[in-house]
């Protein structure tokens, strides 16, 4: 094992425990410039990068290179460098190495300037000249989405205007997003293209209006051919957002140029859009990136051993497309570490071997596939109450209590925004997901009926 097939192997699993804008964002330019006996060091392009790495992620990434080494890390720290002078071997001492410290964020000694974190917004997400359509497994519940992307790089600004491809977390939206602006690329390098999140989209706009640049912003956002927005639900409890939206949809389709939104769900389930962008984003094509089948998971696994230059026996293959199901970035980052785990030992997997490293990812498989309502009706229907009920406004104890260890549940398992769990339980105000979440927090250090319920809820919300 090298030093790019350690940080392979170590980003994949990081993208399983971060969102893709948090993954993109902080992990972007990142490889593990030295490995020395027990000393690593991580090169980021950026102090940004370099504090909120060590100050947010530090024990994840230690841990993870731990387990895929097997070796202990002694020093982990993280340098400013952009120059990657390739792929270079693991230097492992004999003898093992002590356990690290724990790391504390004084060590840096610095904080990020804001003129940095003001500028950082600026920049445009690189298009990865990897994800193209020869790469993407096609199936049966994802072809319909792979010939409709196909059409609008054959045809940008056409019939299919807007394009809005949707589905569950790691289902190969983002792959079909950029597969777009590759193969319009191809063709004709002198397209103007620009592929954002919502996120960055938001925060562009933010500063815009801070800064008084909005002719800048417009300028940006509207002199291009193609226009790429990613995760769109998260527009969702910003209407100036929103508003600027609408406006440079509007102003970029009546020039026919091609616009491509993706989303975890259609246009109509996302809570809190205006009904008029709601309009705008169904005039085109909608099409659903669906959970690939066992072959189809097979089929991708394949396609990356082969990229990989690393085969794997069938009844491999078989066990961890059955296993994991949920989505193709697990599948991938399961794979990434079965590759790192024995390339690193030297040892030809095994069905056997391979079950223990399949397993880690298994329990976190289950639950990702849960959603807001599944937990609204779980929680519901243990305390024996209806959803209208939960969603209502009526303030009875009976029902206050469930709805607050909802939101709690929503920000302690599913990661939610306050905003978002306020729109999930009826349109309620943030500040009123923040005070239930407190208070539930509070109360399960002493309450063991509390903890019971809550631990009864959660297993009937995970196994069920």
């Amino acid at each position: 094992m090298n030093t790019h097939e350690l940080w392979q192997a170590v980003l994949g699993e990081m993208e399983l425990k971060v969102s893709k804008a948090h993954f993109t964002t902080w992990f972007k330019n990142t490889f593990v410039s030295e490995y020395r006996n027990g000393e690593v060091i991580i090169a980021v392009p950026n102090t940004f990068a370099q504090s909120w790495l060590g100050k947010k992620h530090h024990r994840d990434i230690l841990h993870t290179i731990q387990n895929i080494t097997n070796q202990a890390v002694r020093s982990l720290s993280y340098r400013v460098e952009t120059k990657n002078n390739g792929p270079q071997p693991l230097i492992i001492e004999e003898k093992k190495a002590q356990a690290p410290e724990p790391y504390s964020h004084e060590d840096y000694g610095f904080t990020p300037s804001a003129s940095y974190s003001e500028s950082a917004s600026n920049g445009t997400i690189t298009i990865n000249p990897l994800y193209t359509f020869n790469t993407f497994v096609v199936g049966k519940q994802n072809e319909l989405a792979h010939a409709a992307a196909h059409a609008v790089a054959n045809q940008p600004g056409g019939t299919y205007n807007p394009l809005f491809i949707y589905g569950g977390v790691g289902l190969g939206k983002t792959h079909l997003l950029h597969a777009i602006a590759n193969e319009i690329r191809r063709k004709s390098s002198n397209v103007r293209i620009l592929y954002v999140t919502c996120e960055r989209f938001t925060n562009d706009f933010i500063n815009a209006i801070r800064s008084g640049k909005g002719k800048e912003f417009k300028d940006r956002y509207r002199n291009v051919d193609l226009l790429l927005i990613d995760d769109i639900q998260f527009i969702t409890g910003k209407e100036g957002t929103q508003e600027e939206f609408f406006h440079t949809f509007n102003a970029l389709h009546q020039e026919n140029k091609q616009i491509v939104v993706c989303s975890d769900r259609p246009p109509r389930s996302i809570a809190g859009l205006e009904k008029r962008l709601q309009s705008r984003l169904e005039w085109g094509m909608l099409v659903d990136v669906g959970t690939p089948d066992l072959e189809t998971r097979i089929a991708i696994l394949q396609r990356k051993c082969i990229e990989k230059n690393f085969p794997l026996d069938r009844d491999i293959l078989h066990y961890i497309a059955s296993t994991i199901f949920s989505n193709v970035r697990e599948l991938e980052g399961a794979l990434n570490k079965i590759i790192a785990v024995h390339q690193f030992r030297g040892m030809q997997p095994s069905l056997e071997g391979i079950k223990p490293i399949v397993a880690s990812f298994e329990s976190e498989n289950v639950r990702k596939t849960v959603t807001p309502r599944q937990l609204i009706t779980v929680v519901s229907e243990y305390f024996d109450i209806t959803i209208d009920d939960i969603l209502g406004k009526s303030r009875e104890k009976r029902l206050a209590f469930p709805r607050q260890i909802i939101m709690y549940l929503l920000r302690e398992e599913m990661k939610s925004s306050y905003p978002s769990i306020g729109t999930e339980l009826g349109g309620r105000d943030h500040t009123t997901a923040m005070h239930a979440y407190t208070k539930i927090a509070e109360l399960l250090v002493a309450d063991e009926k509390l903890q019971k319920d809550l631990e009864l809820i959660k297993q009937k919300l995970y196994t069920t």
